[in-house]
């Protein structure tokens, strides 16, 4: 008898409480917003709209990459990862009822090793996946040609870094402060023009830090890169630079401006191995003095930004012009 009372018990307990969980309006409301929810997801996905966010975000979304050690191309700066948000770009365009890329939201993501978790190790390109290419100024001679550059780089735009010798900076601190008050970059390019390579550390060590000191004494500023003149370098010169908080930087793409082409057929050589993330070395030369304002043009005509090496060694990811 005793069973059979515990037994009708518990069936009423379930019951009340089912009764209870039923018309609990708490209960209730959250079954019917998730309900709501999941109606709104299944519109959304329906839409016509979040079809072509989707179809694009197959297109644009990408993997960041990470900083490494190429075996030819050594340190190669990261490049950070793309990914369209789904939700917030339909948002953004359901009022107009209708697909914009202008209105993409799109977030950004850093990689996991970035150039500074590297070992020391020259530079030669940017990420080859970058959009971008830096002109680098070799200047230790040719102050002639100078302002005719640098009035070409202002006309179009451009801001290069100029890799400036330490004993022309305490000769032309003019030109020197010319140069940096357009805002271009200043590199170190060593003190007299040595081949550092055949030097002794502590040789090399002066002439590096000598440079550092006559350009913060010029400019009141301390350079982040490093160009070995003629590109005349061994381990020990990439990492003393690296010592005194310095990367050290070469190139992917030669002008061999000093050989006195022909501009017109300078150029055409330079656009013709010119790549994403290239590092283009010229010096101030009548050639490019004369052809630089084509370069230049060639060089966006062919769908690439000009920056300074600062700009094409930033993770950043340079978004397509749909998208702000």
């Amino acid at each position: 008898m005793k069973n059979k009372i515990l037994h009708w018990s518990i069936v009423v307990l379930i019951l009340t409480a089912t009764a209870f969980s039923v018309h609990n309006p708490f209960t209730s409301t959250y079954i019917e917003s998730i309900k709501a929810q999941s109606t709104a997801v299944s519109q959304m996905e329906s839409n016509s709209i979040y079809q072509q966010i989707k179809d694009k975000a197959k297109e644009l979304n990408s993997p960041p990459k990470n900083a490494e050690i190429d075996p030819v191309w050594k340190a190669t700066p990261g490049y950070n990862g793309l990914v369209v948000d789904m939700e917030a770009s339909f948002k953004a365009m359901k009022k107009d009822n209708k697909f914009d890329g202008n209105k993409l939201v799109v977030k950004q993501i850093e990689p996991t090793i970035h150039l500074d978790n590297l070992p020391a190790s020259p530079i030669y390109r940017g990420n080859p996946e970058k959009p971008m290419v830096t002109l680098l100024v070799n200047v230790a001679w040719g102050n002639e040609y100078l302002p005719e550059m640098l009035q070409t780089m202002k006309k179009n735009n451009v801001k290069s870094t100029f890799f400036l010798d330490g004993s022309w900076v305490k000769k032309n601190p003019s030109l020197a402060k010319m140069i940096a008050e357009e805002k271009h970059e200043i590199g170190n390019h060593a003190y007299s023009h040595p081949d550092l390579k055949k030097m002794t550390n502590a040789r090399i060590t002066e002439e590096l830090k000598q440079t550092n000191e006559v350009i913060h004494a010029t400019l009141d500023l301390s350079p982040k890169w490093f160009a070995p003149p003629s590109g005349s370098y061994r381990n020990d010169v990439v990492q003393i630079a690296s010592d005194l908080d310095m990367k050290t930087i070469l190139w992917s793409v030669d002008t061999v401006d000093w050989r006195r082409p022909d501009p017109d057929e300078m150029v055409n050589r330079v656009l013709g191995k010119v790549h994403p993330g290239a590092m283009i070395l010229m010096h101030p030369t009548e050639s490019t003095s004369k052809g630089l304002e084509k370069l230049i043009k060639g060089i966006k005509e062919k769908g690439y930004s000009i920056g300074t090496v600062s700009d094409l060694m930033d993770e950043k990811r340079l978004l397509p012009k749909t998208i702000k």
